[in-house]
This record gives C-alpha cells, structure tokens and sequence, in this order.
C-alpha cells in the first residue's frame, strides 16, 4: 500500500490545487465585499441567528478576518500548501490545513460551494489527513506500513459514492431510468455540455439506452467487486474509472471525476503501480513510513467507527428511511456542518428539459443587450464550451436558478443589481459586458427553452443550439434613483 498512500496523496495535492485555483479566480466575485454575496452580510447573519454556536453552525476561519485580502489569502495559501503536499513536506499538517482552508471557503461560499463534489473533496481530505499524519516521518524502514484502515475507508468512500449515485436512480421512480431513455436527454440538458455532448446526443436510440443500463450497472453492481479480493478490485477500478472517463469526455463537472478517479487508485496495489509507473526499488524504500503504530492503529480505528456509523446511519435514512436511534441522529446533525461524511447521489431524476436565464441590460428600457457567460449557453451559434477542470461557479448556478423561481433563487436579483451597478468584480465572471465603462439603467432576465440542433440544421444555419421564448423570469431591476 506504500505506492498506492504516495500516489493518491499527490493526485489529492492535485485536486486541491486545481479547486483553489479555479475559486481563486472568482472568490471576489462571488462572496467579496462587491460580490453577488457578500461573505460580510452571510457571517453576520448566522451570527444574529445562531449567537454563540455561530462557528460551530458555519465552520470558517472567515469569523477571523472576513476581508477580501482574507480571501484571497485562504485561496493562494491553499495553492501553495497544494504544491507542499505534493512535494511531500510536512504532509499530516498540510492536509489538515488543506482540509481547514476548503472547509472555510465552502462555509463562506454559500450557495456557489454547495456542491456534491465540494464535499467529497473534504470527505477525502479530511481522511487523507489520518493516511498521513504529521508525527510519521518518511524513512528507510520496511516494517512500517500506512494504516489500512484508512485505505479501507477510502475504497468504503469510493463505493459509497458509486452506489449511491446508482441506487438513488431507482429508488427515484424516475420513468427515464427505468425504461433506459435517461441520456436522451443528458447530453442536452446537464448543467455545462462540451462539444462532444452535442456529438453524443446525436447517437441512435438503441445506443443511448444500451449506455443507460451499462451505467447502471456499473454504478449499482461493479461497487461491490472492491469487496471482492485483489481481482475483484482490479475489475472495479477499471470499471468505475473508465465510466468516469467518459463522463469527463461528454460533460463538464470540474475536478468531480479525477477526484473519483483519485479514490480508485486506492484499489491497486503496488505491485500495480511498480509495473505502470516503473518505480525502482530503491525509491519505494524512499516511501516506507514509520508509524507510532499502536497509537496509530487506535486513532484509525476510533476514525473507522466514527465514519462508519455515521455513513450507514444516513445511507439508512436516505434510502431504506428507517429511523435512526436518537443518539445517532443527534450525531449526524452534529457532524453536518463540517461536510466530511456525506451522501451522494446525482441526477436521481433526469431533467428533461432545459431552460435558460438570459440577461440582457438596457439604457433606455426599448434596447437590448445580452450578458454573455463564459460556458454556460447563449448565443445559439456558439459551440459548447470545454471548462473541466475549472469550475465557473457562476454558470452553474445560473443553470440551477433557471429550475426554480427567482423568489428560491434571491442571489439572482442580487447578480442583476451588481451588473447595474457595474461591480468589476462581478462583471469579470462574465465573457463579455455590453455596458463597460456605462452600466445599464435597467436589466432583464427572461427565459428560453434551449435544445441541441442536429446535423441538418446546424449544417444549414451554423446553429448548436435552438431556442424557445418563454417570458420573463423576474420583473425588470433598476437601480432607485439611477440613470
């Protein structure tokens, strides 16, 4: 396990670069002083609401310093702790800090870090924490091994969110995973489609339902083989990690899948990764890891019972709903605020349709001009974005916004008063501002029905995309007093 603890931690190392990478990017936009929520507003919120629990209810170094500077620093610090933890140094405390950094960051985030795969990143963060603890220096010894516990609880993870994501798909009662249609409408209607999304959804029908119930399969079924011995393991680690391949191939959904990919590689062993990566010897002594190991050994196993109880006692709750013992449920909502035990399980229910907020401003109130976001669709002509492994946290939750209304989605008429205002934080997130230098003295959001064009069409028009007029979503914004 000694190649499988040096492989993984780096391929976290990576993960975490990338995620603080890509928010660091957006974070003033989003929650800055003059952002869409501004982080100042949310803490003194839940400080007026939770009183003293307020840190324990949101969990974030921000009640120390909530500035944009602070920001800054939580998401360029967590680049460089990234870069320390792939070279190695200090890996227990650089994962503790890692681990601490994101989680303040997806407190303070609101409804722009609220994401599955935000929590996986601290679900597996947090346990990379125990694989590597800081007192376990790196030395010669062939003895010494990491905890296999914790491997296990990793590779306990891994099926958790493989067959969560498949389980939920039934007990749903969603006609479209039943009768195998689901990805007739995938490829158009997920949040961010690439160009080979468009490509995919042309495929026949028998092809997309033959797809449909491989997924499934792999989804509900292959989880179980990392139960099932070194051969069982090798067949769910190819199984579950081409599945995610082609996911990254047809969607984008940021670090999701390399994340995922990163907790199969918990399920080879060395002999493995000595063939794939050619490893000489003497380097593998390198890697060997002395261990305090009784301590060890009980804090691993103290970690086990912890996650175990609490991850069967929501699995329970979510799917069989049987209820729990009143300790247990006290625990799970005690635990719930620092998102490292979680459930999983995306697109229980296919969307079939796919609606889109367009912005557009005007200075007059009879002419009108688009807002154009980096990736998510607008312009009917332009081709679907590649974005992966960048997450533009702002496109997708304009994605989730259009599903409801704008009195659940109040953060949109706050985007709108931000573009009337003309914020540069925020105007930044977008591809392209009509108004620079002059903001629009009114906004609109309207809505559109959007679908992929096929080979015809988009041959006759140069179109990708075909839209829908639909109506207004909110009423016009402007500004009082403004001109």
């Amino acid at each position: 396990m000694i190649l499988s603890v040096w492989v993984f931690s780096r391929w976290m190392a990576l993960i975490y670069l990338i995620a603080f990478w890509s928010l660091g990017a957006q974070v003033l936009g989003l929650i800055g002083s003059h952002g869409i929520l501004p982080l100042s507003d949310f803490l003194h919120y839940v400080r007026q609401q939770e009183g003293a629990n307020s840190f324990w209810t949101a969990p974030t170094l921000c009640w120390f310093n909530g500035s944009d500077g602070f920001l800054l620093f939580l998401c360029g610090g967590g680049v460089a702790l990234s870069i320390l933890l792939f070279m190695g140094v200090m890996p227990g405390l650089t994962a503790f800090l890692l681990w601490m950094f994101y989680l303040s960051l997806t407190v303070g985030a609101q409804d722009f870090l609220g994401f599955q795969w935000d929590n996986l990143l601290l679900e597996a963060g947090f346990l990379l924490i125990f694989l590597l603890p800081q007192p376990f220096r790196i030395n010669l010894k062939p003895s010494a091994r990491p905890s296999a516990i914790v491997i296990w609880l990793l590779r306990w993870l891994l099926f958790r969110l493989i067959f969560e994501s498949g389980i939920v798909k039934l007990v749903s009662g969603d006609f479209n995973w039943s009768h195998l249609t689901a990805l007739t409408y995938h490829y158009w209607t997920q949040p961010l489609p690439n160009v080979i999304s468009w490509y995919a959804n042309q495929l026949p029908l028998w092809f997309q339902k033959l797809s449909c119930a491989l997924l499934l399969l792999i989804e509900i079924v292959v989880p179980f083989f990392i139960f099932g011995g070194r051969w069982g393991r090798l067949i769910a680690f190819f199984g579950i990690t081409g599945l995610q391949l082609l996911i990254i191939l047809t969607g984008n959904y940021c670090f999701f899948n390399l994340l995922a990919i990163g907790l199969c590689m918990t399920l080879l062993e060395d002999e493995h990764y000595k063939k794939i990566l050619s490893f000489p010897n003497a380097l593998v002594g390198n890697l060997e890891i002395r261990a305090a190991r009784v301590f060890y050994k009980t804090i691993s196993s103290f970690l086990a019972a912890f996650i175990l109880i609490s991850s069967l006692g929501m699995m329970a709750d979510s799917f069989a709903h049987i209820s729990l013992p009143r300790p247990i449920e006290d625990l799970l909502v005690a635990i719930s605020p620092m998102r490292s035990v979680n459930n999983y399980g995306l697109f229980a229910v296919m969307t079939t349709q796919r609606d889109e907020i367009i912005l557009e401003g005007s200075r007059d109130g009879e002419h009108w001009l688009p807002y154009e976001f980096r990736y998510k669709p607008g312009n009917v002509r332009q081709a679907p974005r590649w974005a992966m492994p960048h997450q533009p946290r702002l496109d997708w939750q304009m994605w989730f916004a259009a599903l409801g209304t704008w009195r659940e989605n109040q953060w949109v008429l706050a985007l709108m008063e931000r573009l009337l205002q003309g914020e540069p934080a925020v105007t930044r997130l977008l591809a392209d501002n009509p108004f620079a230098g002059h903001p629009p003295r009114y906004i609109e959001a309207t809505v559109w029905e959007y679908h992929f064009t096929d080979f015809k069409t988009r041959a006759q028009t140069g179109d990708w995309w075909s839209r829908e007029f639909k109506g207004l979503y909110c009423p016009i914004v402007s500004l009082k007093g403004g001109s």
